[in-house]
């Protein structure tokens, strides 16, 4: 699969300036050659574990200027979490299987690259599902849950609205209603309404 990407990434005009066959390799090359963004297996080399997260994270407390997205076969709460951490900037998680949607997977590269953030739509999905009774989104209407989890993908007010089939403006509209009935301040940069809105995703 590595081989795979490699390619996706070079056709979709990236530069590739390593590959990495094990997770202490991941972590050498990444701390040495210091790219934008490191695509890591969960499952790695040398024991085909949590191998690849745990060289991600040894990464992202090393260089947190260094994006980070993870692909994982299966969907794990905890991975996504222990990804998270306190900041969601720079930080991706997906499921192996968009890497077959070129468009998504490159997309969610470059978004992680520029310090944003990339959550896969099953992982936001199950987030909201298991949020408590008492959560501050129960302030939300059902179509800003949508904005919402829109966000937390890390879309832009466009790519909202093209996947909402709604106006800029209503997007922009329920936007500011979510900040506010969060109690949040709305911020200039993507990255940052990401990170508020992954915050009150996890929040128990």
């Amino acid at each position: 699969m590595r081989e795979g990407i490699v390619r996706l990434l070079t056709e979709a005009g990236f530069d590739v300036v390593a590959q990495a066959g094990d997770a202490p390799d991941l972590l050498r090359k990444a701390l040495a050659h210091r790219p934008d963004v490191a695509v890591v297996d969960v499952r790695m080399p040398p024991g085909r574990r949590d191998d690849g997260l745990q060289a991600a994270l040894e990464l992202r407390a090393r260089r947190p200027e260094i994006g980070v997205l993870v692909l994982s076969q299966y969907y794990e709460e905890s991975y996504a979490v222990d990804l998270i951490g306190d900041s969601a900037e720079g930080v991706g998680y997906l499921l192996k299987e968009r890497v077959g949607d070129v468009a998504v997977f490159t997309q969610a590269v470059s978004r992680v690259a520029a310090g944003g953030s990339a959550l896969d739509p099953e992982v936001v999905g199950r987030m909201l599902g298991r949020r408590p009774s008492d959560s501050p989104l129960d302030r939300l209407s059902p179509r800003e849950r949508e904005v919402l989890a829109a966000l937390a993908e890390g879309k832009s007010n466009r790519g909202i609205a093209e996947t909402l089939c709604v106006s800029d403006a209503a997007v922009e509209k329920h936007v500011r209603g979510i900040f506010g009935k969060l109690g949040l301040e709305p911020e200039p940069t993507e990255h940052r309404r990401v990170l508020a809105a992954v915050t009150y995703l996890r929040s128990e």
